[in-house]
């Protein structure tokens, strides 16, 4: 076996990832300052009080509310990196050629135009998916599921802060090619899209060379496979938690608590299958292996394993949404959840059926007929479970006292585009359909209008709703009204000209779209093209300015924002919708308990000289 620096560099980063999971597991102090075995918001575990201060804090904090913080601040962080790859793809394709890339790509060490367009495709899918939603909905299930069940503290307080401190990690990997190249390293930006699809990804023949001989592939393997055992690492531990920690009886376990549950289970399924695909694929790149080639499983072996993953993957990011929106218009409509048994079931419903649905991504690979029949049925049956969330929703709203706060106003924006995206989404569930629009940018209007339009609106829902819980401080309003027309309006304006450019025929994944070399006459569909491509861009550009709204809203109030004077900010106990997370809040503000750290000792002292 030819030992080549692409082997060895696979090879080293394989030993770094060792020794940091060694490293962390032989910080045996983490719990020494945990109450109950990692933060507890029960009697005695309220302070933290032992919490060292600073830095050190939050680099080993095992209390779930602390690590909760940290997700949130590592999403923010996630969600502006993929969001600056999608508003760059949306400037190179203002023009029919590749023209603004080419300038862009001369700035990070003369990464090509079209190599760059690609690795920026790669970049914000796998960003978006894997390390922006999923760790946003973490984020908000660490800081109020323990609360919400009743336990002290996650079940497994340091695996939960091991399973974000690896998070960071596995970004550097997934991003590395951005840094490695302008410092003259021989390493790209991953171009393989998140799909990863062999052969582009593996061997052309038994023995043959790499499609994409580039280190910056494996290493963005090697950090997908390691946000893999992070993720699923999280998935357990909120199975434990709920299951095991939980002192409420199941009758009355909240909505959210369900479906973060749910997902557990989900990822328990499908998360190793993926991190299995990603080693016999690291296998097949580096030590000659035939699992993906022709000449072994086949190319179509990495479809099935991947899509198995894949779009179980899809109700990974948005049960948790889900959630939010059950738990939150309630509040907001002064009534309870319409019909909560049926959501239950519904969730658990999804839960099953999403494993049963995978090959509708394969529709035009050739499949027996009678084998994608079964899958087409098993799709359009899943949409029910999804209605019947969709009609519960409205049905709680149904003469309801409805409060527009900014939370109420992004879960109602959630829904429209929730019907939207799940409409066009029966449509490619039928074969005939998908058989004319595969891969064209209708997939891409009607998974962004489910991926950003109601799992990016329900998290954005949930950061409003728990702003003054998790901060102490009240945001800034008008802006967040400005924050919510500006996404829903950009949002619609992006994503339906994508469905248009879709019923275009406009492929997805092309950085380039100039038909004048072809022969005939192609000016009506060119201008259709350009026209659609220049008002999605013109969308995203209004998405951004409310997301850089929405940034300043949430850096000001928690800085300088009025502070949170009542335990009830929503004024929750009018309608008997006052649960237990508020209570706890309420209990907390009225004790002035402390929350650790050098800042609370000082009070500690100062307040016992008084």
């Amino acid at each position: 076996m030819e030992l080549t620096p692409q082997l060895v560099l696979t090879v080293l980063m394989g030993v770094l990832l060792v020794a940091v999971a060694g490293w962390l597991t032989r910080l045996e102090d983490w719990r020494s300052y945990s109450p109950v075995g990692g933060g507890g918001h029960g009697e005695g575990g309220y302070g933290h009080a032992e919490k060292p201060g600073g830095i050190t804090r939050w680099l080993t904090t095992v209390d779930h509310k602390d690590i909760g913080i940290l997700y949130l601040v590592y999403s923010v962080v996630t969600f502006l990196w993929g969001g600056l790859a999608a508003m760059l793809m949306r400037f190179e394709l203002i023009t029919p050629k590749m023209d603004f890339l080419n300038t862009v790509g001369g700035l990070l060490g003369g990464i090509g135009g079209a190599t760059l367009y690609n690795g920026f495709l790669t970049t914000h899918g796998i960003t978006m998916l894997f390390l922006f939603a999923a760790p946003l909905a973490f984020a908000f299930g660490n800081y109020v599921i323990p609360i919400l069940v009743d336990a002290e503290d996650m079940a497994f307080p340091r695996v939960n802060a091991i399973a974000f401190w690896i998070l960071p990690f596995a970004t550097v990997l997934i991003w590395a090619g951005y840094f490695l190249k302008p410092l003259g390293f021989d390493v790209i930006p991953a171009p393989t899209s998140w799909t990863m699809y062999p052969p582009i990804t593996g061997k052309s023949a038994a023995g043959g060379s790499l499609y994409m001989p580039n280190p910056g592939v494996d290493l963005m393997l090697l950090g997908l496979h390691l946000s893999g055992i992070a993720t699923t690492m999280a998935g357990i531990n909120f199975i434990a938690t709920i299951v095991a920690e939980r002192n409420v009886p199941w009758k009355n376990l909240d909505i959210f608590s369900w479906t973060v549950l749910t997902t557990g289970g989900i990822i328990l399924f499908a998360f190793p299958l993926l991190g299995a695909a990603l080693i016999m694929l690291l296998l097949d790149r580096n030590f000659g292996t035939t699992f993906f080639t022709v000449e072994g499983g086949g190319t179509m072996l990495w479809q099935h394993l991947f899509w198995f993953f894949g779009h179980p993957e899809v109700y990974i990011l948005v049960l948790p949404p889900m959630g939010v929106l059950s738990l939150l218009i309630p509040k907001f409509s002064g009534r309870k959840l319409f019909g909560f048994k049926f959501v239950v079931y519904s969730t658990l419903a999804i839960g099953v059926l999403s494993f049963g649905v995978w090959a509708h991504h394969m529709f035009t690979t050739g499949m027996d007929p009678r084998l994608r029949a079964s899958f087409m049925a098993v799709s359009l049956a899943i949409a029910i479970p999804s209605a019947v969330k969709t009609f519960n929703w409205i049905t709680t709203m149904w003469n309801g006292n409805i409060r527009l706060t900014a939370p109420m106003l992004f879960c109602v924006g959630a829904l429209q585009n929730f019907i939207l995206g799940g409409v066009t989404g029966v449509f490619l569930a039928a074969i005939p359909f998908d058989l004319l629009m595969h891969d064209t940018y209708y997939v891409v209007g009607h998974f962004h209008l489910i991926v950003f339009g109601m799992i990016g609106f329900a998290l954005f829902a949930a950061t409003y709703y728990y702003f003054p819980m998790i901060t102490g401080r009240l945001y800034n309003k008008k802006l967040a009204q400005w924050h919510f027309w500006l996404s829903i309006v950009g949002a619609n304006v992006t994503f339906i000209a994508m469905l248009v450019l879709g019923y275009g025929g406009m492929p997805r994944r092309y950085a380039t779209f100039d038909l004048s070399p072809i022969a005939g006459s192609h000016e009506a569909l060119q201008s259709l093209f350009v026209s659609a491509h220049g008002i999605a861009t013109l969308g995203a550009v209004i998405i951004a300015v409310g997301q850089v709204i929405w940034l300043w809203n949430m850096i000001q109030s928690f800085r300088s924002g009025k502070r949170v004077e009542s335990g009830d900010p929503w004024n929750l106990k009018e309608t008997g919708q006052f649960t237990r997370e508020w209570a706890w809040f309420e209990q907390k503000l009225e004790t002035k308990l402390p929350d650790g750290g050098e800042e609370d000792a000082e009070a500690d002292k100062a307040q016992s000289a008084d």
